[in-house]
This record gives C-alpha cells, sequence and structure tokens, in this order.
C-alpha cells in the first residue's frame, strides 16, 4: 500500500502560479505505479487534471490545462508535483493525488485509481 499527502496549495490572483508536491510513503515500489493529479470544486465531480505513468515516459492532461500545467515526478523521492502556470479562477478546488500500480492508460477516470490523499486547496481570484 502507497500512502500520499499533498502540499503546495494555496490562495492566488489569476495569472499567477502553483507548484504542488506529494509524498508517497508505505512499503511499495513508487517506479511502479501511475499518479494522477485530479481537482473538485465545489458542487462539482472530480476530474482528471493531469497523470503521468510508472517510469514517467507518458504523460496526459485535460484540455483545459494544456499548455499550461506540467505533471513530473522524482521516484528517487516518492514524490510527484504539479506545476502549475497561468492559472485562472476556473482551476479553483481541492486538488487531489491519486496512484494505481501499472498502468492502464485510464487515466482520467478516479474510479481506477485505489490509493488517494487528503487533498489540497487551490483558490484562484481574479
Amino acid at each position: 500500500q502507497v500512502q500520499l499527502v499533498e502540499s503546495g496549495g494555496d490562495s492566488v490572483q489569476a495569472g499567477g502560479s502553483l507548484r504542488l508536491s506529494c509524498v508517497a510513503s508505505g512499503h511499495t515500489i513508487y517506479s511502479r505505479y501511475s499518479l494522477g493529479w485530479f481537482r473538485q470544486a465545489p458542487g462539482k465531480e472530480r476530474e482528471a487534471v493531469a497523470a503521468i505513468a510508472p517510469e514517467g515516459r507518458v504523460t496526459d492532461f485535460a484540455d483545459s490545462v494544456k499548455g499550461r500545467f506540467t505533471i513530473s515526478r522524482d521516484n528517487a523521492k516518492n514524490t510527484l508535483y504539479l506545476q502549475m502556470n497561468r492559472l485562472k479562477p476556473e482551476d479553483t478546488g481541492v486538488y487531489y493525488c491519486a496512484a494505481r500500480l501499472g498502468y492502464s492508460g485510464r487515466w482520467y477516470d478516479p474510479a481506477d485509481f485505489t490509493n488517494w490523499g487528503q487533498g489540497t486547496q487551490v483558490t484562484v481570484s481574479s
């Protein structure tokens, strides 16, 4: 099992940047996990933001964040990152990192991930 803890959420103005981190712990081989970032705004369903395959060779992004967000991982540090630039008010929400063993290609589906962090709040004001 892997435990996930996010950090880096904050309140920023539109156009600003934030970097989220997600540190994993547990008796597991971190590099074998696909990792993803999801977000949930009040009253809305959880949606996929970005994901990265176990060795980092494949990344996927929601259309709404392409060109603004970057996902990366440091397997030596068991850490996942989400660099968010040119933030918009619609990026506001609780951001969660998630993990699943192996790679399925269903990076957009929350049900495909088995481990979740507690979330970190991102608020973007106009």
